[in-house]
């Protein structure tokens, strides 16, 4: 089927791929519900801090101890800042079984290395379409 085709099925179709996936900000609170049954100041003991069970090493490694020492001492927000700055670098592999469980994808969890509490994900801007340059026609003498 020639290129058209495809692109005028896939219009007719009502289908179209959207430039980015919509953030879902209930996406942490599944994951958190599962490492630490959704509590958001949790520290038993075990290393691993707040609901989304961050080490130490890794809440420093996103830049997160701006906003608090350990994780269980940050607000949600500033936990899922953090997580959306460790999703950028890590993928959804930084929690392996609770993001399978809450389905945790880079899109929805919003990744972004630069991720600031209480901000959500702004969508990629898209290129600019390259410009045609002008010809000067002028005739001169």
């Amino acid at each position: 089927m020639p290129l058209a085709g495809l692109t005028g099925a896939v219009v007719a179709s009502g289908f179209s791929a959207p430039a980015h996936a919509a953030y879902d900000p209930t996406v942490w609170d599944r994951v958190a519900q599962c490492e630490s049954g959704g509590n958001w100041s949790i520290n038993t003991g075990n290393g691993y801090y707040g609901g989304l069970q961050f080490h130490p090493v890794a809440w420093k490694g996103v830049g997160a101890t701006v906003w608090a020492p350990r994780a269980d001492l940050a607000s949600k927000a500033e936990q899922i800042a953090a997580a959306r700055r460790a999703l950028a670098y890590a993928g959804p592999g930084a929690w392996p079984v609770c993001s399978k469980k809450a389905g945790l994808t880079r899109d929805n969890g919003g990744a972004d290395k630069n991720a600031m509490p209480g901000t959500p994900p702004t969508p990629p801007t898209p290129p600019t379409p390259p410009t045609t340059p002008t010809q000067d026609w002028t005739i001169t003498d």
